[in-house]
């Protein structure tokens, strides 16, 4: 398979895209650290990867926590002796307007999406720095480069992903440390919507969320290349799961085919090979 080797770590995988993604990384071979907050719901994700026939644990994991990570991080080499990559899919995003935004509600937000990618990359860089590199993937959305009512503490965040993204890719690139967002490039379901919650939505309501282990083949494809291959970029799970569809997980590239923003990527990587001492590894 695919992934075969490959050790991944998914944040805010109890549910939704993050059960997809590590859905499609264990059917691809990958052995899946998955992490969450809420361990009832992590413990049904664990049992459906199980069923798949993937190697998986379940570990709890609150990812505003830098000492929780590098404990996760710990725990997962030491029980398969490396890490490959880490989407760090957990967030929090109540719907709410910004007068009504309490200040304790905007930096948990924010100590969840910048800092959970911050502590993600912090807790990996050594063990990637010694094993000769890896990948971190956030979760991008349109979110990363529009603003909407009622979510300004998200868009905030996943801004900021972006931000760190693109910065940390100029320091990170002589360690061979990819790093990288990925958008799900298609209608998910919310994530607030519990399993209990779904599991009574009638079949007319579900069909409307594209399949998150099918998109999942978007983080399989990326954690496939080398990590000197693309650095500081957004992806889109859904381009790139169609084209896989089509042409297999070694397709020949173009930006139109892996993001729904190809002039973005391609003003992201003219700006990398136009930095000064910037190198791909």
């Amino acid at each position: 398979m695919i992934l075969d080797g490959k050790v991944a770590i998914v944040t805010g995988a109890a549910r939704g895209l993050g059960w997809g993604i590590s859905r499609a990384l264990g059917m691809a071979g990958a052995k899946v650290c998955i992490s969450d907050i809420n361990d009832e719901e992590l413990g049904r994700a664990e049992a459906d990867l199980k069923k798949d026939g993937s190697d998986v644990f379940a570990l709890h994991l609150d990812v505003s926590d830098l000492d929780a990570f590098k404990s996760a991080v710990d725990s997962v080499v030491s029980r398969w002796g490396r890490l490959d990559g880490i989407v760090h899919n957990a967030v929090a995003m109540p719907l709410i307007h910004f007068e009504d935004t309490s200040e304790e509600s905007w930096w948990r937000q924010l100590h969840i999406s910048v800092g959970g990618i911050f502590n993600a990359t912090r807790a990996a860089w050594e063990v990637y720095k010694t094993q000769g590199g890896g990948h971190i993937i956030g979760i991008a959305s349109g979110s990363s480069v529009r603003g909407f009512k009622r979510e300004v503490t998200y868009c905030t965040g996943k801004h900021g992903q972006e931000g760190f993204v693109k910065a940390v890719s100029l320091e990170s690139a002589p360690y061979n440390i990819a790093i990288n967002t990925i958008g799900p490039g298609a209608s998910v379901k919310p994530t607030d919507i519990t399993w209990e919650e779904y599991d009574r939505l009638p079949d007319i309501v579900k069909y409307q969320w594209a399949d998150p282990a099918v998109l999942g083949m978007g983080f399989v494809w990326l954690l496939h290349q080398p990590p000197s291959r693309f650095s500081g970029f957004r992806f889109d799970a859904g381009p790139i799961a169609l084209t896989v569809g089509r042409e297999g997980y070694d397709f020949v590239f173009a930006p139109e085919k892996v993001t729904l923003y190809p002039d973005d990527f391609k003003f992201r990587d003219d700006w990398y090979k136009r930095y000064p001492d910037f190198s791909r590894g």
